[in-house]
């Protein structure tokens, strides 16, 4: 009888113990499937490979470029993109885009910006002044997806830091839009863009030749246009890199001078011993 009843509770342990089995590998099939999935959906080409004059320890902004980089956003990406972080009195800094005070004044005067409140505690609307940051497209992330078909656009203060791939992958973006392939399955209100994970984006595409006459007569040509402003952008992202790197030069080169001297000094100490 204790035989019998010993066997039972081995199969029933048995049966328990081929169910787990099976539900754990059923469980490891279905994620390495969605794995599977979730990475043929996030593919995309890599970006483009672009030499731009502020890279390595030497480099700087280029002054006109950064200028038409601004024009670029101004009149194109500011319907939609903000840059929270930065105020209409940096356009004037030293190492930026090298405005003039009476220009960066002209510049903020043209947006009305929402302020108070007065003596009657109303909220009123008045002329943006250089210290005002800039103003954003929308009053609310509700409002920014309803203009947009749901999607809301990023802001850009930081996006040549914030995405992999940096100033080279908001280039690649910006020039990647193309017809979809014949096989592609196009979402609505999707544009293929063979830079953008899974090659759909909500972004209608942005720039078309002459999308902006620029002030200084230089070709609007989209590639010329994806650069000046991929170089406004990451400017803005980072504004101080030419005085980071005017800084770390004088460092190194007080420490190159300061090695020599301890160098000779503890030769000149030491020169007696053997």
């Amino acid at each position: 009888m204790f035989k019998k009843m010993k066997e039972t509770q081995m199969r029933q342990f048995s049966s328990k113990l081929v169910g787990k089995l099976a539900g754990a590998t059923l469980a490891a099939a279905i994620a390495f499937s969605g794995a599977s999935v979730a990475q043929a959906a996030g593919e995309y080409e890599k970006p483009l490979d672009v030499q731009w004059g502020w890279e390595g320890p030497f480099g700087t902004f280029d002054r006109a470029s950064l200028q038409r980089g601004f024009q670029v956003y101004k009149e194109v990406c500011s319907a939609c993109h903000g840059l929270k972080y930065l105020k209409y009195r940096n356009l004037g800094d030293e190492g930026g885009p090298g405005f003039s005070e009476a220009e960066v004044k002209a510049i903020a005067a043209a947006y009305q910006v929402k302020d108070g409140p007065n003596d009657d505690g109303d909220m009123f609307e008045r002329p943006a002044q250089p210290k005002d940051t800039f103003k954003y497209p929308f009053e609310n992330e509700q409002l920014g997806r309803l203009a947009n078909n749901g999607a809301y656009p990023p802001d850009l203060s930081l996006m040549t830091k914030a995405r992999d791939g940096g100033a080279d992958y908001l280039y690649s973006l910006l020039v990647g839009y193309e017809d979809a392939p014949a096989d592609m399955q196009m979402q609505p209100g999707m544009n293929y863009n063979k830079y953008f994970s899974g090659y759909q984006i909500a972004m209608a595409q942005p720039l078309y030749p002459d999308s902006v006459e620029y002030a200084d007569g230089t070709e609007a040509s989209v590639d010329q246009m994806a650069k000046d402003v991929t170089t406004f952008l990451h400017w803005a992202a980072e504004p101080k890199l030419e005085a980071r790197k005017s800084t770390g030069f004088i460092v190194m080169t007080f420490l190159v001078i300061l090695a020599g001297l301890l160098y000779f000094t503890q030769r000149k100490i030491w020169s007696d011993q053997h």
